[in-house]
């Protein structure tokens, strides 16, 4: 047996489910670690681990019926095979294991899930790359391929190894960033200082004469890399929204060039390694010499194969060994590994009943299969571009690859609509040829129809583009979006806004010691929370409370004579949330500290076993406060900046309060 089937075994045969240091005592045992090393790896102090340990070598003895313990553990099963009702037992236990821990595929796929396949030699080429001093890595495949999930554990790689992260996703950004260089290269510089945790310096390297150029090489080299002592891996994810505005990126894109070929010869920018995931060819004119997609490791996320595919299956609880289902569906959909996914997720869902499939299959390219959704998306974006439409439509109706425009036939696979074969291009998978091949013809005669169904579209759409997924608040974009709005009307009415920024206290180590799910769970509470708390106190100070785009459309209330004020809240970062409202100081410092209370009465339990100095055993947070009323030439950012140094003093005098910026 394998560490892996005894724990399984386990598991699917006692009564009460393993724990998390239980696991890790087993298999940090099975590969002959000390107790003192387990309890330093996992953060817990050694008599606990001792303990814990005992009960479990009592456990297995009485499971095994005979004496094991941690010296003959592995020896003893190891030479042993499962038996023919053991392999039944844990084939039993992962159908019900996955029928319960069911993921619905979107986003990435978490570290600590079952459902990630990987696709060697990939991973282990990342995690070499990402050890070498000014490496970058250059990810690019077409949406919903699996580049997030790939970063991530590029970062979780990273960090074992001790390395700062920053990650600046580039479809987060307000179009106000991309006004010119000099204000998008500032952006940059103070989200990079943000997320390592150091005060802005920005006017103290910004030099006019110089450039902004060289005034954010200087920044980054002599203050962001001098302050870190260790590397610094720099994702930088949806490159392609900076191919959007060709000005800039012609500028930005050969000084991250630059800041690789430095790396050769100066060693402060050896910390720095690089990531940039993106989907679309970039059509500008750089040269070679220019471009940093052509340098470091390149990496291009294939299709699945059909072993991957029938593993997939396997993590659902399904036998497809004998090829039959896994060569159906993947006649439809490919390798594609969302299509493979969403087809899994929803056999296992009725039940895992393979003759589900032929279904699911026989639905898949009309309007009432499981990808209308996916499938939707695409034909908004197509009835929008007419030129794309059609050389799509010429794709799907060909009985053979063609030949269209490149910046066509790359946009159309940066969509993951096609695929190229030499200068051709043919349609991705089957699905997408019988869907569109009717949609793209039907649409050319009911262009009214086509109207109206846009427009109840692009309204879902909206909705979605402003909404975290998690916690069903704003997101980051809309948040400020809105805030443009907001300051240019405090402007005119000459009325204070105020910002709150609320973090979760040590959460990314909550995270770690009880798993990514628990963490999800936590941050919907806590959403509710800030949620509930505004809510109760909206009754009686006339704010009315904006969600969504639709909410901001008719966010003053018409019913209240007196000062109507808006507010939103909106989810700002990982374990971020902005709260944006147009009260004074006072107002909106009692609010936050209202938020501060009702969370830390939510009683979340984080016990951190081995980290002293935590400002209580349940989970807190802190809360930096921002308000002004905007003068004539000032900019929202300023708004931003001093709730994030409000934020940042609240944690550096402790956590779990309230600071006013």
């Amino acid at each position: 047996m394998t560490i892996d089937e005894v724990i399984l075994l386990l598991k699917a045969t006692l009564p009460n489910a393993l724990t998390p240091l239980q696991e890790l005592v087993l298999r940090s045992s099975w590969e002959g670690k000390t107790y003192t090393n387990i309890a330093l790896e996992a953060h817990y102090g050694e008599e606990r681990v001792r303990k814990v340990a005992s009960h479990l070598w009592q456990l297995m003895s009485d499971f095994w019926k005979e004496p094991i313990n941690k010296s003959n553990f592995r020896q003893t099963l190891e030479p042993r095979q499962l038996s023919r009702m053991q392999h039944q037992f844990i084939r039993e236990y992962n159908r019900a294991a996955t029928a319960i821990s069911l993921e619905f595929p979107t986003g990435p796929v978490s570290l600590d899930s079952r459902f990630y396949i990987p696709r060697p030699p990939i991973e282990e080429l990342a995690y070499t790359e990402i050890a070498e001093p000014g490496s970058v890595i250059c990810i690019k495949a077409p949406k919903k391929m699996g580049k997030s999930s790939l970063v991530l554990r590029i970062l979780a790689h990273a960090t074992n190894l001790g390395y700062k992260i920053v990650s600046l996703d580039f479809q987060q950004s307000d179009k106000a960033v991309f006004v010119n260089l000099d204000k998008f290269l500032r952006w940059f510089c103070a989200n990079l200082s943000r997320e390592l945790q150091l005060e802005p310096k920005l006017n103290e390297f910004w030099d006019e004469d110089m450039g902004s150029k060289i005034s954010c090489s200087l920044y980054v080299q002599t203050y962001l890399l001098q302050s870190i002592k260790t590397p610094l891996v720099l994702v930088l994810n949806e490159v392609d929204w900076v191919f959007e505005y060709p000005d800039i990126a012609s500028e930005f894109l050969p000084l991250l060039r630059s800041w690789y070929e430095q790396a050769k010869r100066l060693e402060i920018w050896q910390k720095l390694r690089m990531v940039m995931v993106y989907s679309t060819e970039i059509f500008l004119p750089l040269k070679v010499t220019q471009s940093p997609f052509n340098i470091g490791l390149p990496l291009r996320l294939p299709p699945f194969t059909k072993e991957q595919v029938q593993n997939l299956a396997q993590c659902h609880g399904l036998d497809w060994t004998d090829n039959s289902d896994a060569d159906k569906l993947m006649a439809m959909v490919g390798g594609h590994p969302y299509l493979v996914r969403l087809a899994l997720y929803h056999l296992v869902g009725k039940g895992g009943l393979e003759k589900d499939l032929g279904q699911i299959l026989q639905q898949a390219p009309t309007d009432t299969g499981i990808y209308r959704d996916y499938l939707h998306q695409y034909m908004l974006i197509l009835q929008q571009e007419t030129q794309l439409a059609n050389a799509f439509r010429e794709v799907v109706t060909a009985t053979e690859p063609v030949k269209i425009e490149p910046r066509l036939a790359y946009q159309l696979h940066s969509m993951g609509l096609v695929k190229f074969e030499s200068d051709h291009v043919s349609v991705a998978c089957e699905l997408f040829r019988l869907y569109f091949r009717e949609k793209l013809n039907t649409s050319n005669s009911d262009s009214s129809w086509r109207v109206a169904e846009l427009e109840k579209e692009n309204q879902k759409l909206r909705i979605l583009s402003s909404t975290d997924e998690l916690t069903q608040l704003a997101n980051r974009r809309y948040f400020h979006t809105y805030l443009q709005l907001e300051w240019q009307r405090s402007k005119r009415e000459l009325t204070p806004l105020s910002m709150i920024l609320c973090d979760i206290d040590y959460f990314k180590i909550y995270n770690k010691t009880y798993g990514n799910n628990a963490g999800d769970i936590c941050l919907q509470q806590i959403a509710r929370t800030i949620h509930e708390s505004i809510k109760h106190f909206l009754v009686n100070n006339h704010l009315s409370y904006v969600s969504t785009a639709l909410g901001a459309e008719n966010s003053r209330n018409p019913n209240i004579v007196n000062k109507n004020n808006s507010l939103l809240v909106a989810r700002y970062g990982g374990e971020e949330f902005a709260i944006l409202l147009d009260v004074d100081a006072v107002t909106a410092v009692y609010i936050a500290e209202k938020i501060r209370e009702q969370i830390k009465a939510l009683a979340i339990t984080c016990e951190y076993p081995g980290i002293g100095g935590l400002p209580a055993n349940v989970l807190t947070v802190s809360l930096g406060v921002a308000s002004m009323i905007p003068e004539e030439k000032s900019e929202p950012e300023i708004l931003v900046n001093t709730a994030e140094k409000a934020l940042y003093q609240a944690k550096r005098k402790g956590r779990d309060r309230v600071i006013l910026g």
